[in-house]
């Protein structure tokens, strides 16, 4: 059982990749699911605990920027006998405002949210917490290359 805490951009490829990768074996939790919900840290932190309590894998599909947002998902696994896993995507600015000007509708992200996110975006360390971690690129051919998690 594992708990996948993905970080990166909005545009950077963590809901393509979610797809790709978790979509049979993970539960999806992802605050963009409850737009509207109030306390979407508090709904979040229950629907990963609700599953795990289940012994389902989870991945959790957010920017998750910070240390500090990133520290309650990674505590909450290990109390609930998780493997925690983090997956860094590259978050080139300009790629991923391509990206989301590519989208359609609420799937959209307006530009601002993308450039707070970046002003705030902050790269993992195994020094969290975390019981692996990985880097993805997205190619532009759309496949994802992940490689080892380099702390150098």
């Amino acid at each position: 059982m594992e708990l996948v805490l993905f970080i990166g951009l909005q545009g950077s490829g963590k809901s393509s990749f979610y797809r790709e990768r978790f979509a049979d074996t993970h539960v999806l939790v992802s605050k963009d699911l409850w737009p509207h919900a109030r306390k979407r840290d508090a709904r979040q932190q229950r629907h990963i605990s609700e599953a795990l309590e289940a012994g389902r894998s989870v991945a959790v599909d957010n920017t998750n920027p910070t240390p500090e947002s990133r520290a309650p998902l990674i505590a909450l696994g290990k109390e609930k006998g998780a493997r925690v896993v983090g997956y860094a995507f590259e978050s080139r600015l300009e790629d991923c405002l391509a990206r989301n000007a590519l989208r359609v509708g609420k799937a959209r992200v307006p530009e601002v949210g993308i450039y707070a996110t970046r002003k705030v975006l902050r790269w993992p360390s195994l020094a969290e917490g975390f019981d692996a971690l990985y880097f993805v690129r997205l190619t532009r051919e759309g496949t994802f290359l992940v490689t080892e998690w380099s702390e150098s």
